[in-house]
């Protein structure tokens, strides 16, 4: 492997310096700046829409004029040990992951290293060939035609160079390279975390880094997000939130414990609500990209008959009263919500260790409490 074509050997050591937790600290006077009766009336909201859904635990951060103004949990990090949820517990991002991704791929694009609309085989060769060209384009608003993990037939690959190197996305591609196309690239939108795991191998190899060392040096330093780390196995780790599902019973019980690193930018990261709220704070300054590369990625793409799509590059657009970008995140141990307004600078993000929580209407009470 080239120096600008990083392979994964010793990837789990590099993470291991990548991202550190920080220690626990309290609410700063900052993010507690909200009045508060408005405090008042979102810790309200919060519970009773908690105690709704009968969820264990759950966090809740809202950004206002463009800055983090409140985080704070709510229920339990950890029901068996009746560990508290804080504004410190560590929540996988899920899907939420592929912003992060979004925006290293943007900052390369600035940068001059990635071409949204070369062919993705320019920068991983190894990506067997298709009759119609897949660009990275295609992967950030969900019309590659690649599979999600069970909506088409999807092969793993028997001679891959990376086999069983979950820890670098080059590898994570062995899961699905030799899977079918639902369809001709750009005909259709359909939701694809493996094609956000192809778009991983895409930003290491354009990147000529790591995936994650991108994502420390661009994102996660530039803006302070010390909490945010690759969701590997928990053991050892301070501030985790245990995960929650629904038996067939109904019962909530412990969800299995399942490392998600492999999907990298698809859905493999993990923080406290702090920094998750920080990084959307930042969606809506320059800080991490250009005001233009910004308003490009709140542009609705296009299929390929002209038809627009309710996604930009790696968000869910909306454009109905105010300009409005959204992304959710599900997985069995968590869901987690994004919603923000770029140009009045305010949203509201949601963290839950329950995969049965509705964080849409989380985000919904809160915004309302606030802002209406």
């Amino acid at each position: 492997m080239t120096p600008e074509s990083p392979g994964n050997r010793h990837a789990g050591a590099v993470l291991a310096l990548v991202f550190v937790l920080a220690p626990a600290v309290s609410i700063t006077q900052e993010s507690r700046s909200l009045p508060e009766t408005k405090i008042a009336a979102v810790e309200r909201v919060v519970k009773a829409e908690v105690e709704k859904q009968e969820l264990v635990g759950a966090a809740v951060g809202i950004i206002q004029d463009g800055a983090d103004v409140y985080a704070s949990g709510f229920g339990l990090a950890d029901r068996e040990k009746k560990s508290k949820a804080t504004s410190h517990t560590v929540f996988n991002w899920a899907s939420n992951s592929k912003p992060l991704a979004t925006v290293a791929a943007m900052q390369l694009v600035e940068q001059g290293k990635l071409d949204l609309d070369a062919d993705v085989r320019k920068y991983v060769p190894e990506f067997p060939a298709r009759d119609r060209s897949i660009t990275t384009r295609l992967l950030l608003c969900h019309v590659s035609g690649i599979p999600h993990y069970s909506n088409g037939k999807v092969i793993a690959a028997k001679n891959w160079p990376f086999q069983n190197e979950d820890d670098d996305p080059l590898g994570s591609l062995a899961r699905f390279v030799e899977s079918p196309l639902l369809f001709a690239p750009g005909e259709r939108l359909s939701y694809s975390s493996y094609a956000y795991v192809l778009l991983s191998a895409v930003i290491q190899r354009a990147g000529g880094e790591p995936f994650p060392i991108q994502l420390r040096k661009r994102i996660a330093g530039p803006v302070g997000m010390k909490s945010l780390q690759w969701d590997t196995a928990s053991t050892g780790q301070p501030h985790w939130a245990v995960g929650y599902v629904r038996s067939r019973t109904k019962e909530v019980v412990v969800a299995k414990e399942e490392a998600h690193a492999w999907k990298h930018g698809a859905g493999g990261f993990k923080s406290n609500v702090r920094d998750f709220a920080v990084f959307a704070a930042a969606l809506m300054e320059p800080k991490l990209l250009k005001k233009e590369t910004l308003e490009e990625m709140w542009t609705n793409q296009k299929t390929n008959d002209g038809k627009a799509i309710n996604y930009g590059l790696g968000f869910v657009v909306q454009r109905s009263r105010e300009l409005t970008v959204s992304h959710g995140g599900s997985q069995p141990e968590t869901k987690t919500q994004l919603v923000v307004e770029p140009k009045r600078r305010r949203g509201v993000v949601v963290m839950s260790n329950c995969g049965y929580a509705n964080p849409v209407a989380i985000t919904g009470v809160v915004w309302n409490a606030v802002w209406d």
